[in-house]
């Protein structure tokens, strides 16, 4: 078997069945199998995955074991030449999977292969390309020089950002949202490293990789994340974790050096996760005092784009829930420039926002991918709608 695609959820049934949907697209002509580990989800994720999808393969955990954890459970049931493991709030398109492969096959050496993941607006996440965390990378990360210069090799290193988005690059660490791994690689430095629950497990495991001499690589195809659809990351425990994460990590790989080089950095990483659970307390505060917080903008516009079948299906769900829309037929031979081609106002109230649904039935998933990457605005995020079943799928949630 060529291909093993391994992908953790936990409470994300929609999103999953989704980024399930599109795999299935992608694996056609290869030999592959799709495994997931269910993070025991009390959605009803692995009923819901066995009704929609049945050639998946699906495991439901009796606990919630972790994002590592889970992950090594289908890696060992895996079969596949290669393993990618890839986040339940991902899409991913027609070519990926193929183009991965490909690249893969003809780089001898190559350990694990990362994507261009685009944000729901259509920019590129800035984690697409990352380097290891040195004490002196991770210095620059927190102290803000890595941000303020985006060029710099030695002060941007952490996201690497210096290195061009369009032709494929070495890097150090490759995200655990997208993990296209060697098999023999994989089975020579070892699985994922269990004292990380969640968050972490990538970065020490491409760090592992490239200490046994294997190259990273980041490669130029799109992916949809919707980054954080998996996990609440207003919530103390994600606070928590991430941040334990960091320290594991530096204490497993740095943990031998002088404290004056270690103390700085652990200070920083204690005094990062206290800001943010500083402003997590202070922002519901406010909340309950009546002050607007939330990141929901006032006024949302929705904008669809599909065929026949798909606008009066979604004219129907707009009356039910009261929303304001703007309807346009075609597919991506009538209408190629998609949303950017529609005569419309553009939306530069930062009070507005504006999420272009498109019909996955009359759109491919890798043109829905180029038309937002085209042309990012922060102020008009990706929506997905299925016609099965009939649902809309945003970074807000899910609209039936």
């Amino acid at each position: 078997m060529k291909l093993s695609v391994i992908i953790v959820s936990y409470n994300v049934k929609h999103y999953l069945s989704q980024c399930i949907g599109s795999v299935e697209q992608a694996l056609k002509g290869i030999d592959g199998e799709v495994i997931v580990v269910d993070n025991h989800s009390s959605d009803h994720s692995s009923e819901h995955i066995r009704r929609r999808h049945p050639n998946v393969k699906v495991v439901a955990n009796m606990h919630n074991l972790g994002f590592a954890r889970a992950n090594n459970i289908g890696i060992r049931m895996a079969r596949g030449r290669y393993v990618l493991l890839l986040n339940p709030d991902t899409v991913v398109g027609e070519d990926t999977l193929r183009a991965t492969i490909d690249f893969m096959e003809t780089h001898p050496g190559s350990g694990a292969l990362g994507v261009r993941m685009l944000n729901a607006d259509g920019s590129k996440a800035m984690e697409s390309r990352r380097g290891i965390p040195t004490p002196l990378t991770s210095f620059y990360k927190m102290s803000g020089l890595c941000r303020r210069f985006p060029r710099s090799r030695k002060l941007a290193r952490y996201y690497m950002s210096y290195l061009p988005w369009d032709s494929a690059q070495r890097i150090e660490v490759v995200s655990g949202a997208f993990c296209l791994l060697d098999r023999k690689a994989l089975n020579k430095v070892g699985l994922l490293d269990e004292d990380f629950f969640m968050y972490g497990e990538d970065i020490d495991l491409s760090y592992r990789l490239h200490r046994a001499g294997y190259t990273n690589w980041y490669f130029p195809v799109s992916i949809l994340h919707y980054k954080g659809e998996s996990t609440q990351k207003s919530s103390f425990r994600y606070v928590h974790v991430f941040y334990q994460a960091m320290l594991i990590f530096f204490r497993k790989h740095y943990g031998e050096l002088s404290l004056l080089v270690t103390l700085p950095v652990k200070g920083a990483i204690y005094a990062k996760a206290m800001a943010a659970i500083f402003a997590m307390v202070t922002g519901k505060m406010r909340k309950s005092m009546g002050f607007r917080v939330s990141s929901v903008p006032l006024r949302t516009v929705y904008i669809f784009i599909g065929r026949a079948l798909m606008i009066k299906a979604c004219r129907e769900i707009v009356d039910r829930h009261g929303m304001e829309a703007e309807f346009f037929e075609g597919d991506e031979y009538s209408l190629t420039g998609g949303h950017g081609a529609l005569a419309r106002k553009k939306i530069t109230d930062n009070h507005t926002l504006e999420i272009v649904v498109y019909d996955t039935e009359a759109y491919s998933y890798s043109t829905i991918l180029d038309l937002m990457a085209q042309s990012p605005d922060r102020h008009t995020l990706l929506g997905l709608y299925h016609r099965q079943p009939n649902m809309i799928i945003t970074p807000y949630g899910i609209i039936e």
